[in-house]
């Protein structure tokens, strides 16, 4: 009857062809195009996994977690939030590939007339690996969206308040789109430092393509004009719409201190 250490041996000697044959099945079960590259990608993370697999037999039927299983299920999510996926399409993956796993361990194990109680400790073994493996990829996908909806939300930021030089001492401030607490907290913090270092004497802020405002928010963008003429520019707005100019009078906020012109156009001709 053979032992660990003669499935171990045979797995070492066949460890591309098994490899193969798992990634073929899985590839076949999910019926999906899989560019060849991630297959033969696949192919060698699992030749490596085998190796690893069949040593751990062999000494002790210590259970040990490859490295490469581990950064292979890491490139995964990567690839996966890198292309805009979701994580439906890795997971997948998982059910068929210990479905694989079981059919080619059991054939070896019948091919080697091991007992069934050692066939069974070998499936469980592999899908230990394989809850590893699942895990990982659970962790690394959630801590690369979450970092990659943070380096978006700060593009975004950039682009929600962007410095738009018109002369060296003019400049256009354009805000588009819904202003929140972070978008102020943006210009307080990144824009201000921006224009104290430029040679800038008239800043227009261009309230155009605002679509809706709070009074906190106006409040802020109040603050915001101020600090900036305490740093001696000079500062003008444009496009306040009818129901942007309620909102901040409503809220009490003095507009008699702000300059403001229907259009940027008229703003500019304002500047001597």
């Amino acid at each position: 009857m053979a032992s660990f250490t003669d499935f171990s041996t045979y797995i070492n000697i066949n460890q591309e062809a098994v490899a193969r044959e798992v990634v073929s099945g899985v590839r076949d079960a999910l019926q999906q195009h899989i560019p060849e590259w991630e297959l033969e990608q696949a192919v060698k993370m699992y030749v490596e996994l085998l190796a690893v697999f069949g040593e751990s037999l062999k000494n002790g039927n210590k259970e040990v977690v490859p490295n490469v299983l581990i950064n292979w299920s890491k490139q995964n999510a990567q690839m996966q939030v890198s292309a805009g996926g979701n994580l439906a399409e890795i997971v997948v993956r998982y059910p068929p590939t210990r479905e694989i796993f079981t059919e080619v361990f059991t054939r070896i194990s019948i091919d080697l007339s091991m007992p069934i109680e050692d066939n069974a400790f070998l499936i469980k073994r592999i899908n230990a690996m394989l809850d590893i493996s699942l895990n990982e990829t659970f962790f690394a996908f959630e801590r690369l969206t979450e970092e990659f909806k943070r380096n978006s939300q700060k593009e975004l930021l950039e682009l929600s308040a962007p410095i738009v030089p018109i002369t060296d001492a003019v400049v256009v401030i354009p805000l588009i789109g819904f202003i929140d607490e972070y978008r102020t907290k943006h210009m307080m913090e990144k824009v201000i430092p921006k224009l104290a270092d430029m040679d800038v004497r008239h800043v227009i802020t261009d309230f155009s393509g605002v679509m809706t405002i709070n009074l906190n928010i106006a409040e802020s963008l109040y603050q915001f004009g101020a600090m900036l003429r305490l740093m001696g520019m000079h500062v003008v707005s444009a496009g306040l719409r009818p129901d942007l100019a309620q909102t901040i009078v409503t809220g009490g906020i003095d507009m008699s201190k702000i300059e403001s012109f229907a259009t940027v156009k008229q703003a500019l001709q304002s500047i001597k």
